[in-house]
């Protein structure tokens, strides 16, 4: 069950890391996987055998469309191109609700604050709300874990459960910063 769930939020990250760099521009799957190692390389590394079956479920969904043309080599190319369709996906991917886990909360947020440029500043500031919720509730989640005078902690616990404060924290005053810029968009 846990397995499944996160298979489908990977499946979930890829796509909506496929749309956004084909928001950008036309490109192949050889230039999907080249941009989303240059922009995303931290968070998310899709491999061929994880980008082909994604880029045919987007299209089959017509998020996408695929045109072929030869190249001056003579070899034969597929580009893709984002839909109407695609560019709601994408915005609808991006402002969906996070996962209970916390590890992919974080991951799945950075993905996503990253891309929040192609939303309009109302849909920016659904999703830092959003954001923010979540990671003060992990953040409490954790703090609360700490105190819990009925658990046995030890000492690299404690070390992991501090950091892991810090590091919700840290999120949180980031997060704010964008809705600070976002704020002063109009």
């Amino acid at each position: 069950m846990l397995i499944n769930v996160i298979l489908w939020y990977i499946l979930i990250m890829i796509e909506l890391l496929i749309l956004y760099v084909i928001l950008k521009r036309d490109y192949t799957m050889y230039a999907v996987q080249k941009r989303i190692e240059e922009n995303f390389a931290p968070f998310a590394k899709p491999s061929f055998g994880a980008l082909k079956p994604a880029l045919r479920r987007l299209e089959e969904k017509e998020c996408l469309s695929s045109r072929k043309l030869m190249s001056d080599g003579g070899k034969l190319s597929v580009y893709y191109e984002i839909t109407k369709n695609g560019v709601n996906e994408l915005k609808r991917l991006i402002l969906e609700d996070f996962s209970d886990n916390p590890v992919q909360f974080l991951s799945n947020a950075r993905v996503k604050l990253s891309c929040s440029d192609c939303l309009d500043k109302d849909e920016r500031t659904r999703l830092f709300f959003s954001v923010k919720s979540r990671a003060m509730q992990f953040k409490v989640l954790t703090e609360n874990a700490l105190k819990d005078e009925y658990k046995q902690i030890n000492f690299y616990q404690k070390v992991i459960l501090d950091n892991t404060i810090c590091e919700f924290a840290n999120f949180i005053t980031i997060v704010e910063g964008l809705e600070k810029d976002n704020a002063g968009n109009s």
